[in-house]
């Protein structure tokens, strides 16, 4: 986390997903089936609507441990659209408000899990990167989209603010769990930008048995 960003202390649920990696300002669907997570979701709606997503974490010599460790930063999410569905389950949209960072595990008696997070405050579309920084970031962005065979409207992606552009492609491409946990932590956003670049790179390189490059 940035060292001059401000602040703040909060209680919040978690919602621990392999793979599941929200950043400020984008949108993440998803699908609650899970009782624990239910009862998540109808808790949160009666107080502040607000999903912490972190990714679970394997320790060397703890694989087994339950419940699993967590990384140290995740993405608070706030639920700005919700379906409630049979059997308890819900259709969610959560956008993407602010980095956290873990400060310890609450002892609870929710099915599901609560954390003391720093959350931060400060709004990361007020970042602006150097023209240089942008032209590189959109340059390797078409190149990458062109090797995975992706159809993008450029027009309008040259129309998004820096941050939502470096978030945006850190959210949807396709790296792995690790590169976007690598990809959230980054800060601030020129590095994060740097760092989105060399991940296209790399997974643009065609390498293993399924033809693409991995960070594993």
């Amino acid at each position: 986390m940035g060292q001059t960003a401000p602040l703040t202390i909060q209680r919040i649920a978690i919602f621990p997903l392999t793979g599941a990696v929200l950043f400020p300002g984008l949108h993440l669907p998803l699908h609650i089936f899970e009782p624990r997570y239910s009862a998540m979701v109808q808790e949160v709606l009666a107080r502040d609507r607000q999903i912490g997503m972190i990714q679970p974490r394997q320790l060397p010599g703890e694989e087994d441990r339950e419940p699993p460790a967590l990384y140290d930063v995740g993405c608070v999410g706030r639920i700005v659209d919700v379906e409630a569905l049979d059997e308890g389950r819900f259709n969610l949209v959560l956008e993407g408000v602010a980095r956290f960072r873990v400060r310890r595990e609450l002892d609870v008696t929710t099915p599901f899990r609560q954390v003391e997070a720093e959350i931060e405050v400060e709004n990361e579309r007020d970042a602006v990167l150097a023209s240089i920084e942008r032209a590189s970031l959109e340059r390797e962005a078409k190149r990458f989209a062109a090797r995975q065979g992706y159809v993008v409207d450029w027009d309008s992606v040259g129309q998004l603010d820096d941050a939502t552009l470096v978030n945006g492609i850190a959210q949807v491409a396709p790296f792995d769990a690790a590169a976007k946990q690598a990809l959230l932590e980054a800060t601030p956003i020129d590095a994060r930008a740097e760092l989105v670049v060399q991940l296209m790179q790399f997974f643009g390189r065609f390498d293993g048995d399924d033809g693409r490059a991995t960070l594993q």
